[in-house]
């Protein structure tokens, strides 16, 4: 067994698509609509879905918002330099809510920032090899 994707409804799914695509640097892997069902469904990811996991982003055409509800936590991505990806975000007019720095009772760097929707993605940088 293995991870397939990731689902989350979307208000805007141009809006998510420009995050995902340019702030988090995923690419569109695929993007098929149901115009009978009134929803479109857009897969984003860093490789292909054969080799790993996405992020389904569900656009139900006539809801613009949700409530993300007390269960979600978040996204956690790896990058290699958790300060340099919270300026990336910013500079490209993103939401940093949590700056980058060693993570409460430990020593492993993260950061969080929102997508346009509010959903929170972490950042965990990679650890340097011993």
């Amino acid at each position: 067994m293995r991870i397939l994707h990731t689902m989350l409804r979307v208000g805007n799914l141009d809006r998510s698509i420009e995050f995902y695509t340019k702030v988090l640097q995923m690419r569109v892997l695929r993007n098929t609509e149901y115009p009978t069902g009134r929803f479109t469904l857009a897969f984003v990811g860093y490789q292909d879905e054969r080799d790993g996991p996405a992020l389904e982003l569900t656009y139900n055409w006539d809801t613009s918002s949700y409530d993300l509800g007390t269960g979600y936590g978040h996204i956690a991505l790896e990058v290699d330099d958790a300060y340099a990806a919270c300026e990336r975000v910013r500079a490209l007019g993103g939401k940093v809510t949590r700056e980058a720095g060693p993570m409460k009772h430990g020593s492993t760097v993260i950061a969080f920032v929102e997508d346009p929707d509010g959903y929170k993605i972490e950042f965990i940088q990679k650890k340097k090899a011993a």
